[in-house]
């Protein structure tokens, strides 16, 4: 019996739909704790240059104390606060007896489908940050150079290993 593409794709929060688009549940909300993780990760060593150089400068009278690291906190709180939430929300995936759809992105929006068939492997990764959250994530390998490694992040482990359960199962049906 023929599906239709209204029963492919679970249906998405209905807050979320438009952000997501049509169709797509989103990854789970603590990846915004991961991304906010990963960010300060990257903003820290800003602002430690930023304290260094303004210390320096203030030393040799060059500038008043606050001058660089002041706006430089204030854009790394905006950074930390409200960019995590605004990158969850442009994530979003959907799976189907015989495709797996991810979407990201808000500028630059990549939407792509895999068909099962294409699938080589998969794999469940779970780095130190994810594991403190109970996330992980679902890489799928296929056939080819260009797009031939999809990652869904933020999913929980046991997510991540049903979505990768659910694959395998129908890809071996499939060669048999």
């Amino acid at each position: 019996m023929a599906s239709s593409s209204a029963d492919l794709f679970v249906p998405a929060e209905p807050d979320r739909h438009d952000a997501l688009g049509s169709g797509l549940q989103p990854v789970e909300r603590s990846f915004i704790q991961v991304i906010r993780v990963t960010t300060a990760m990257i903003v820290l060593p800003v602002l430690i240059g930023a304290g260094v150089l303004e210390f320096a400068l203030v030393g040799k009278g060059h500038i008043e104390h606050g001058a660089i690291l002041a706006p430089v906190l204030a854009l790394a709180a905006f950074i930390l606060v409200f960019l995590p939430q605004r990158r969850w929300r442009r994530w979003g995936y959907a799976h189907a007896d015989e495709q797996l759809r991810v979407a990201r992105g808000w500028m630059f929006r990549t939407d792509t489908i895999v068909p099962f068939r294409r699938i080589q492997h998969i794999d469940v990764a779970q780095g130190p940050i994810e594991r403190l959250f109970g996330l992980a994530s679902l890489t799928v390998h296929t056939a080819g150079t260009h797009n031939s490694i999809v990652t869904l992040p933020g999913l929980t482990r046991s997510n991540a290993e049903a979505l990768r359960d659910m694959m395998r199962l129908h890809i071996r049906r499939e060669a048999e």
